[in-house]
């Protein structure tokens, strides 16, 4: 940022206005506030500004705060206008780099759906452009059927949690809502509603520039459901919670769901990840891997335990299978039926001692869709 270029508070699509305050070094907004004695910068309402049509876009943390309040009251009716996301052939290239490869994939509404991949995966961009934040090469992404840009009141109808420390760290987190609030024509009372449901209520008059990360992490997150938004895309918004914010995070996300509402949520926390989605969307270097409801995916191997099993491997993944080794004498086997294992193992002449339904954990799953077990470098750094 240049010595006196005016900070953009809230974003938008493209064309759409946007409120600005000069955060630049010895501006009015920034010096009127250091001047105050902390009392009054505390409870002082910040100015009205120019409301815009954008989604506030920010992220935060949090430390060991006092339990969050009961997210019900957040949903006082349903969400009656489910909105479908779609990304529909999406190719996005950095220079010869192709970070997202022809990608397509559907999130339905009532539902939260996770976004899992590894670092570098596109999962990012994709959001991006899901955003109108980063143009697509090739394809499009909708929200219920509309570009973000073109959404009548994207405030209304997106939150999003994408980039971290999108906030003044001069300004308290009660303040930093309430410009966003006067942005998208939200009342103020709402500010202290959403403070109060996320756990920040106590720390709403401190400067955001002394939160911890998992602090801000529940800023972020307020500011994404100030506009009571009917989709939610939030991208790792579990980074640095403690336990309870965890718990407070999938507390919110599903009574939103419940409510009718889509959440698309990207993570590493897979542990939590398994409690919390109902859908999975697997993407590796740019490419769907695999798209479907979490409890058929956990149930969609087999156990077998084989009097050869090394020999029999060989058989099943000439066949289209993938195997995974189980103790001394078992496999672990995807992409094929199990009446199919059956046949193929009688037909081989290898004795079968068990053949079974397997579920595996999701981070089992998560490493056979995403590690190339051809590549010893990627197998040492897993």
């Amino acid at each position: 940022m240049t010595p006196h270029e005016p900070t953009r508070v809230v974003g938008a699509g493209p064309g759409d206005p946007a409120a600005e305050v000069d955060l630049s070094p010895g501006s009015p907004d920034v010096g009127a506030a250091r001047d105050q004695p902390d009392a009054q910068r505390h409870d002082r309402e910040p100015r009205s500004i120019h409301p815009g049509e954008g989604a506030p876009m920010t992220t935060s943390s949090t430390a060991t705060l006092p339990a969050a309040a009961p997210p019900t009251d957040l949903g006082r009716t349903a969400i009656t206008t489910g909105h479908t996301l779609e990304v529909d052939h999406v190719t996005k290239r950095y220079g010869d780099h192709t970070v997202v490869d022809d990608l397509t994939f559907t999130v339905l509404p009532g539902r939260v759906t996770g976004f899992l991949g590894p670092n570098g995966s596109g999962k990012s961009t994709t959001l991006k452009i899901m955003l109108d934040l980063a143009a697509a090469d090739h394809g499009r992404a909708t929200i219920g059927g509309h570009r973000y840009r073109d959404l009548t009141n994207p405030a209304h109808t997106v939150g999003a949690l994408i980039e971290s420390d999108a906030f003044h760290p001069g300004r308290s987190g009660r303040n930093h809502l309430l410009i966003l609030a006067d942005a998208i024509g939200i009342p103020h009372a709402r500010v202290d509603d959403i403070l109060e449901q996320v756990g920040l209520a106590k720390a709403a008059h401190r400067r955001t520039g002394a939160y911890s990360l998992g602090m801000r992490q529940r800023l972020g997150l307020a500011a994404a459901l100030l506009g009571e938004p009917d989709v939610l895309i939030l991208d790792e918004p579990g980074n640095g919670l403690d336990p309870q914010g965890i718990r407070t995070l999938r507390d919110l996300l599903r009574t939103h769901a419940t409510r009718g509402g889509t959440v698309l949520v990207s993570s590493h926390l897979l542990a939590e990840v398994e409690h919390l989605v109902d859908d999975v969307i697997v993407i590796d270097q740019g490419r769907l891997v695999t798209h479907g409801a979490l409890c058929e995916l956990l149930q969609s191997a087999s156990l077998v335990r084989a009097a050869d099993p090394n020999r029999l491997a060989d058989v099943l993944e000439q066949h289209g299978a993938t195997t995974q080794t189980e103790g001394t004498d078992g496999l672990v086997v995807r992409c094929m039926d199990i009446a199919e294992i059956g046949d193929r193992a009688f037909s081989a002449g290898i004795a079968v001692r068990e053949l079974s339904p397997h579920a595996g954990s999701l981070e089992q799953l998560f490493l056979t869709w995403t590690t190339d077990p051809t590549d010893p470098e990627e197998v040492v750094q897993l």
